[in-house]
Parts: C-alpha cells; sequence; structure tokens
C-alpha cells in the first residue's frame, strides 16, 4: 500500500505542472564545506546524539512493548499486545496536539522537560508496575514522547546561526537510532532479559531529557519572548 501510494504521488508530482522554486542558501542542501563546517561543532553532534537517542525510545518501546506483555504478563500479542501498540502511536499523534498548545505557553526546553519526565515515569511504571498498570503505561510513553523529535529538531536548528538546510540534512541522519536502539535492548534481552533490556531506555530518555537543560537557542520561542517584553513594559 505504501509503495502503491508512493507510485501515484510520482506519477502527480510528474503530471502536475509546479512552479520553479529558487531555494535560499539556508534551504539548500549545501556544499561539503558546509557540512564539515557544521561537523566541527560540538553542539551540532550533541543535537545528533539527542535526535539519536529520541528514536530509539519510539521505536525501542514500540517495538519491543508487545513481547515484554507477552513475556512477563501473558498478553496476547496478536490482540491485547497489538492493540497496546496501536495505542501509543495514537497517543504518539495526540501528544503532538497537546505539546503544540504547551509551546504557546511555555518555554519549549521547559515543555521537554516535563515530558522528558513524564515518560521515565512511564518506563518504570511499564516495566514494573503489574499487568493492568503496564498495559496502560506502555502507550501512555507515547503520549509524552510526541513533542520530543519536533522540539529538538527546532533547539537545534535555532542553535546555529547558518547553514540551517545542511544542519537539518544532519539531524535527519538521527532517525538510524530507530534500527540501533531495538537491536540494543535485543541484544541485552538475550543476556540478561527483556526487562534489562528495555531498561536501556532509561539512557536514550535520559539524553532527551538533557536538552532541556544544555540547550542554549539563539531566540527563545515567540511566547517567552512576549512574556519577557510584557515584563519589561515594552508595547
Amino acid at each position: 500500500m505504501f509503495a502503491l501510494g508512493a507510485a501515484l504521488m510520482a506519477i502527480a508530482i510528474a503530471v502536475v505542472r509546479l512552479p520553479v522554486v529558487q531555494r535560499t542558501e539556508e534551504e539548500s542542501a549545501g556544499a561539503l564545506g558546509m557540512y564539515g563546517s557544521l561537523l566541527r561543532k560540538p553542539i551540532v553532534w550533541l543535537y545528533l546524539l539527542s535526535i539519536v537517542a529520541y528514536v530509539g525510545c519510539e521505536q525501542g518501546t514500540a517495538d519491543w512493548m508487545s513481547q515484554f506483555l507477552y513475556r512477563y504478563h501473558g498478553i496476547n500479542p496478536h490482540t491485547d499486545g497489538a492493540a497496546a501498540v496501536g495505542y501509543f502511536w495514537g497517543l504518539l499523534t495526540v501528544g503532538c496536539l497537546i505539546g503544540m498548545l504547551l509551546l504557546k505557553l511555555f518555554d519549549s526546553r521547559r515543555v521537554l522537560i516535563g515530558f522528558s519526565i513524564g515518560a521515565l515515569a512511564m518506563l518504570t511504571l511499564a516495566l514494573f508496575g503489574p499487568t493492568k498498570v503496564s498495559v496502560v503505561a506502555f502507550p501512555c510513553i507515547g503520549l509524552f514522547a510526541s513533542i520530543m523529535w519536533p522540539t529538538i529538531v527546532s533547539l537545534g536548528l535555532n542553535s546555529v546561526a547558518n547553514y540551517h538546510g545542511p544542519l537539518a540534512g544532519i539531524l535527519c541522519t538521527g532517525i538510524m537510532g530507530g534500527a540501533l536502539v531495538p537491536l540494543l535492548i535485543g541484544s541485552i534481552g538475550d543476556r540478561y532479559g527483556l526487562r534489562a533490556g528495555l531498561m536501556f531506555l532509561y539512557v536514550t530518555f535520559g539524553i532527551v531529557l538533557s536538552v532541556g537543560f544544555w540547550a542554549k537557542p539563539l531566540i527563545n520561542n515567540v511566547v517567552h519572548r512576549a512574556r519577557a517584553k510584557r515584563a519589561t513594559g515594552i508595547a
């Protein structure tokens, strides 16, 4: 179905006459020198690691929760286990809407810290709680993980003064975390048990949480600036 959808979109794009877009230097992919300049900045590597950690959190939870519920709580992976995975992705979507509202009210770093703590709390309940708690807590991780990707990417782009096009490309390579972290969880689980394997998510969620403390964007989000103006009496 995805392949068919992609083919239909390719045909539509080929047929429809679209206006030529003139990209600015900030929007273009950039030359190798731009990537070299960015990769010499430690802050770029920190944000790349944060994206790797986040995608690992997302995929590690989704890939292994059904197996965990089956192994430790005897829940059928084809029914209730599959439903838990579905609720995880559903709450991830709902959380994006909630996150957009909160980002209008609070500084993005504070929102990231709050949601990261919430995700860690749900992870703890999922791994160590009784069956009824675990089957609810796992999907709730998705609710709290929902705002992490856009917030980290936004903070990353807002922490470097130029070459935002190449920087976006570098950050997007962080999706490799979706392949690495589930593999690490499985490898640890094979040796020490799946609960121990999933405890690796404490590390990845901890990395995401840390962004809220060390991130120093060049410009704070709009709501924060508006509050600052009101506080200083600027119209």
